[in-house]
């Protein structure tokens, strides 16, 4: 019991260790100062939803356990930030240019909010197209390899030799190709997400154990029947663990493509702070690449589990 309550206490004892080291110790002279102490701000804000989740905690049982697991994490998540406080803020042990306050990467959030707000949505629609594109292409052609060998025969050369390139690689010819750098960038993220959906959806295909099409066939199932209701639902671990890949590899072609040319989105926020060497707002522009690729892996995988409840636990994240 005694354990238990002190991984709970752990992660507000290192909340108060920070908000301690952010209001007693002065930040360096040489660090720019920030209008506010945003950093501050948001250790007040986390701590008051941390405290409120404690409080639940005596209450609710399933509560209880969940913030137990995750309480000592998120105290080495702020006892980090509360180091790189010192460094950076505090002593500025490193460049000042290159590595700013945290005050200053927090205060980007709330000047530069209409922006990067307007950048998300720029770069999500850009996702989403580009996304939707390559996989429906990678399983359409990963279904096509699975099931039928003599098209597989042709078109795996292609996969092999086509698939392993980065999309970033193809930014030269593509630029050349299309009319204007937003199809170019819609074109290198549906390459990205295409080849991993492919390679994973047509292994996932040919694994699947040869008895199930026996058995299909010895009832009487036709070829879409076994398409449709036998290989694809017995591939589906593999099929989302190629979307899994995918996701990673989408989102770092977003980053490189939106920075050839286009006008909006957060590559290309990334790349604009960047030559303004403006380092605090390329952090928090890093920060929101980070958050969002994290959420969508996430649901990703909440799906998986709803559709793959007897699958639980083989692929986690």
């Amino acid at each position: 019991m005694l354990v238990k309550q002190i991984k709970k206490v752990s992660v507000i004892i290192s909340l108060l260790l920070a908000i301690a080291v952010a209001v007693f110790i002065p930040n360096s002279a040489s660090q720019p100062k920030a209008d506010k102490p945003y950093f501050l701000y948001f250790l007040y804000i986390v701590g008051v939803i941390i405290v409120l989740i404690y409080l639940v905690s005596f209450l609710n049982k399933k509560v209880s356990e969940k913030f137990e697991n995750i309480a000592p994490l998120l105290a080495g998540g702020v006892l980090l930030l509360n180091i790189i406080n010192l460094i950076f803020s505090k002593y500025s042990l490193l460049p000042v240019l290159f590595f700013p306050s945290l005050d200053r990467v927090f205060a980007v959030f709330v000047k530069d909010r209409e922006l990067i707000i307007q950048c998300m949505i720029a770069s999500a629609k850009l996702l989403l197209i580009g996304f939707f594109v390559g996989a429906a292409l990678g399983f359409t052609t990963g279904i096509v390899v699975g099931f039928n060998k003599k098209l597989s025969y042709w078109i795996n050369p292609f996969i092999k030799i086509i698939g392993p390139i980065p999309a970033t690689s193809w930014s030269p010819l593509v630029l050349s190709l299309f009319s204007t750098s937003y199809q170019a960038a819609v074109f290198m993220i549906a390459l990205a997400v295409w080849f991993p959906i492919t390679v994973m959806t047509s292994n996932g295909i040919q694994n699947v154990q040869q008895t199930y099409f026996e058995v299909a066939d010895t009832l009487g199932a036709g070829k879409l029947y076994k398409i449709f209701k036998v290989g694809i639902p017995a591939a589906l671990p593999s099929v989302f663990l190629g979307f899994f890949y995918a996701t990673t590899g989408s989102f770092i072609t977003l980053v490189t493509a939106e920075m050839f040319g286009c006008k909006s989105g957060i590559g290309w926020y990334l790349n604009w702070q960047k030559s303004m060497m403006l380092y605090a707002n390329v952090y928090a522009g890093l920060i929101i690449l980070a958050v969002l690729c994290n959420l969508i892996i996430t649901l990703l995988f909440k799906i998986k589990d709803r559709l793959l409840g007897w699958q639980k636990g083989v692929i986690k994240w």
